[in-house]
């Protein structure tokens, strides 16, 4: 039999504690190895409650402005340019002079026609008073029937003359009064085309000028558009025969920029005919323009009401995405799960999108972390919050 050997400096109770603490590191140490991960954290998603209610649609048309009235400014009569006292670009007035031109041949002309005016009238005088005698002398049997034929002839021909004379007159006096070009109608006159002292030739062009107050926007609209629109086009023309009050649309004017135009405009008119390379047909909106502000040439977007949806379902049209053609929404459940939907979108109100099918009223739909989803996941949402305009702070 062996003898069983003893550890110097260790005691029994010793090594029973010191084999205990080897155990229990062992077994902590097996237990951090089959140990699962902690999970990952949920990703933090902003979801928007799906919106029901009556909405507005809104049509939107590309429209060029114009002046109620243009007039294009001519020279009617050849002379040198001396004056230009209006102020290019300034609103006039009907009968401020813009241009003159040099009157000096033409007030000669004038002179010369007033004085040949004045022969012709002795002339019609004489001959009248030789009519007046000669009568009864060639009743008479004083003179012969011929020299009183020949004094009617006289007359004739010396009221003829004193007709040609008048008209001489007025034709120089036209000539004279147009050396003197003024406003046509009230508005805004343009740049001249033509400096002091040029040569300016009949009906040449010298600048041209808008009534812009109001002005008018000429836009297309679809034949289809139209034809919906028919009843109104026609209740709007009966309404200006009879000076009544405008029961339409009001219409927006979005100018450069986003800016909207202060004032509201109405429905004027339709042109005559549809445009069968397009096939659409030009119709003109008028707008107050109080201060000048709108010229004519501005690019414009003109927008309408043109029929509400009701009990209509929106969200916001950044929830939206599109895939290829078609669009998809992520939708939280009430598990906070993850559900991709095909939806069926309709019109644009805003900032919001109408969606024709695909969601229910109540449900939560994510705007904001749509690139970090896939369906089936587990997120945290929060209520989304919409971003400050900082332009509009």
């Amino acid at each position: 039999m062996g003898r069983r050997r003893n550890v110097p400096g260790l005691t029994q109770p010793m090594v029973f504690l010191w084999l205990l603490s080897f155990l229990s590191l062992a077994l902590v140490h097996c237990k951090g190895e089959t140990a699962s991960a902690p999970p990952p954290p949920l990703i933090k998603v902003e979801v928007a409650d799906v919106i029901q209610k009556d909405v507005p649609i809104h049509s939107e048309w590309v429209g060029t402005t114009d002046g109620m009235v243009n007039a294009v400014i001519r020279a009617q009569v050849t002379g040198y340019l001396i004056k230009r006292p209006y102020t290019e670009g300034s609103f006039v007035k009907k009968g401020d002079l813009l241009f003159e031109l040099d009157p000096s041949k033409f007030k000669a002309a004038f002179d010369q026609a007033q004085g040949d005016l004045a022969k012709a009238e002795a002339q019609f005088i004489k001959t009248k008073q030789d009519v007046e005698r000669d009568t009864p002398l060639a009743k008479q049997g004083a003179i012969s029937q011929k020299e009183l034929d020949d004094s009617i002839q006289y007359h004739a021909a010396a009221k003829g003359s004193l007709a040609a004379a008048k008209a001489a007159v007025e034709t120089a006096k036209l000539n004279l009064g147009w050396t003197r070009i003024t406003a046509p109608i009230d508005g805004v006159v343009g740049i001249a085309k033509a400096q002091i002292g040029d040569l300016i030739d009949i009906n040449s062009e010298l600048t041209s000028m808008s009534t812009v107050d109001p002005i008018k926007v000429y836009f297309p609209i679809s034949e289809q558009e139209y034809l919906q629109a028919s009843e109104k086009v026609q209740q709007r023309y009966k309404e200006r025969e009879t000076g009544g009050e405008y029961k339409g649309a009001a219409l927006e004017l979005i100018l450069g920029g986003e800016q909207v135009y202060p004032h509201k405009g109405q429905f004027y008119l339709v042109d005559r005919q549809v445009d069968v390379k397009t096939g659409t047909i030009r119709v003109a909106a008028t707008f107050p323009n109080p201060n000048n502000v709108l010229r004519p040439g501005q690019f414009a977007r003109v927008r309408a009401v043109t029929k509400t949806r009701e009990k209509a379902l929106l969200v916001p049209q950044r929830a939206v995405t599109e895939m290829q053609g078609s669009y998809q929404i992520a939708v939280v459940t009430p598990e906070n799960k993850v559900d991709i939907r095909p939806v069926k979108v309709g019109e644009r109100a805003g900032n919001l999108w109408v969606i024709d099918k695909g969601l229910n009223p109540g449900e939560r739909v994510v705007v904001e972390g749509l690139q970090k989803l896939k369906a089936g996941m587990t997120v945290e949402p929060k209520p989304f919050q919409e971003p400050v305009d900082e332009k509009a702070a």
